[in-house]
């Protein structure tokens, strides 16, 4: 029976890598965005390139009746089983100090980055513990780890995820399931355009004059912890490029 992977927020970036780093694994794929068109998209190539079975599900995780509605529509006599979850649904909203921030800004990534993660979480959960195993991915930042300027609440709300991931491998213990937080340093995806509000001219300029991770990077390490044997699990996985030392220092070299 093929092994069955759910990634939240899988329309590009690190969470698209996911999805084409598992198909390729043959691994059944249940993919979550709010851009259907995207999630179509993805799917169709996927499919046509690895000839795997994959359900997309377009709902906001950041709305909770939205979520429940949709996770509890997967028919288990298709996946009867959800081996990995990857809550890669996150964003950062401007940038900005703690005296100018917009009420709106913090929201919007306190309900994405950590509502929504919740909220995934915990409608996957009962799933989890009937089949008596899982993995939860975590994708968290080195803003996790460490606050910046002007990061402030993107730097508190994955806090929170490093926090909640350590918790949530206590709790769950007892269970079977594994946790794992993985935190990656600059990463040349949306984030920043979102960040920035659709200024790509900005964004650019965030990744210019150093090599920065690409989002197939990240998504090797997740492979990676997802697939040791059983007895394994990989708690928190920090990675940066090489000229990134944390979230706050890094120097501007090309690395060819």
């Amino acid at each position: 029976m093929n092994k069955t992977v759910f990634i939240s927020g899988a329309t590009s970036g690190i969470g698209k890598s996911c999805a084409f780093i598992f198909a390729k694994n043959n691994y059944q794929l249940i993919l979550t965005g709010r851009r259907k068109d995207r999630l179509e998209q993805i799917k169709n190539d996927l499919q046509n390139e690895f000839h795997v079975k994959i359900l997309t599900l377009c709902f906001d995780v950041t709305d909770l009746k939205q979520t429940q509605n949709a996770i509890r529509q997967i028919d288990k006599t298709i996946f009867p089983t959800i081996d990995i979850l990857i809550n890669n649904a996150g964003l950062a909203s401007g940038l900005s100090s703690i005296d100018e921030g917009l009420y709106e800004d913090w929201n919007v990534m306190i309900d994405t980055n950590v509502k929504g993660l919740l909220h995934v979480t915990r409608e996957l959960l009962p799933t989890f513990k009937e089949q008596g195993f899982g993995h939860i991915v975590n994708i968290s930042s080195t803003a996790g780890k460490d606050a910046y300027p002007n990061g402030n609440v993107y730097c508190a709300t994955k806090h929170a995820v490093d926090a909640l991931s350590k918790s949530m491998r206590i709790d769950l213990l007892n269970y079977g399931i594994k946790v794992t937080s993985i935190n990656p340093g600059a990463c040349e995806t949306e984030f920043s355009i979102v960040r920035f509000k659709g200024d790509e001219q900005r964004a650019k300029k965030v990744y210019e004059g150093f090599t920065p991770l690409k989002p197939e990077d990240v998504a090797d390490a997740v492979f990676y912890t997802a697939t040791l044997p059983k007895h394994v699990c990989i708690n928190d996985l920090t990675i940066t490029c090489l000229t990134q030392a944390n979230a706050h220092y890094h120097i501007k070299k090309v690395i060819e």
